[in-house]
């Protein structure tokens, strides 16, 4: 079920302005063959537009607007997609004496501050997140993957994490046994599992919170999954939290999984479009 956004929620309210979005997007996406030949899994496109940009709709949907991107693999689209974004969405009026641009029909919603970070070439998902951490400035930071989509309700999942107090929120969903295991006692997380081959009742859907504590279970080494000694140690720790969704997720881990986005989009039936 489509949650129902409150006048409250769209104002943002709820979510503190400093408070980062940090989103991995530097994978090579491989199982997608030719689409990311030239560019990052991130950049394959739902409808006109980069599954990056979907996700970070979402954030800003909710009032979370100020975003960390994890750089790697064909780093340097992502930056000039950002830097291009304007001239590329907008009419515009150049003076060629001085280079000056006028916009003219600037979408003025779109007021994100984006961050982008090269965290290296070939370094794992746990790497990454350590190397942004000198731009986390906040109490708290929400951490996702560049290629899932959800209606999740964010203002629900922060609420979740600040009650329980314990260092980690991960967003448990139950797709297939391709994503890692959440053994859960109430909504404790006592076991994290990467990518089991059985299905099971949570899964790690993404869509994270954390205290800046967790930092120091991340190592700066290129060796370093954030799936697996990370994740697996702070549930051991009794530090990780599972925030039950049972509404729309989805990943695009194949070709299959981006044709089945896009024609959920062109059908105008995409439940992970919240915003107006």
């Amino acid at each position: 079920m489509r949650h129902e956004t409150t006048p409250a929620e769209l104002r943002g309210r709820h979510a503190p302005p400093s408070m980062k979005v940090v989103i991995l997007a530097g994978g090579r996406g491989t199982r997608l063959g030719r689409e990311t030949e030239t560019k990052p899994k991130p950049m394959a496109e739902i409808g006109d537009k980069p599954i990056l940009w979907h996700i970070m709709k979402h954030y800003a949907h909710y009032g979370f607007k100020d975003f960390i991107l994890c750089l790697g693999y064909r780093g340097e689209v992502i930056r000039r997609y950002f830097l291009d974004y304007l001239t590329a969405n907008c009419d515009f009026t150049i003076s060629l004496a001085d280079t000056r641009l006028e916009f003219h029909n600037r979408d003025r919603n779109l007021d994100w501050n984006v961050t982008l970070v090269d965290t290296g070439l070939d370094a794992m998902t746990g790497a990454r997140v350590k190397r942004i951490e000198r731009y986390v400035d906040s109490e708290r930071f929400m951490l996702t993957y560049g290629d899932g989509v959800a209606d999740l309700n964010l203002h629900e999942l922060l609420r979740f994490h600040k009650a329980h107090g314990a260092i980690g929120t991960v967003t448990g969903i139950q797709p297939s046994s391709r994503f890692g295991e959440l053994k859960v006692k109430g909504n404790r997380i006592t076991q994290f599992r990467e990518k089991v081959h059985f299905r099971t009742s949570y899964v790690n859907g993404g869509f994270f919170v954390f205290s800046r504590k967790f930092f120091d279970y991340l190592e700066d080494d290129d060796s370093c999954v954030l799936e697996k000694k990370p994740l697996e140690q702070l549930a051991a720790d009794g530090q990780m939290m599972v925030h039950k969704h049972c509404g729309f997720w989805q990943c695009v881990d194949t070709i299959r999984d981006l044709e089945y986005l896009n024609g959920l989009w062109i059908q105008n039936a995409a439940p992970w479009k919240v915003w107006k």
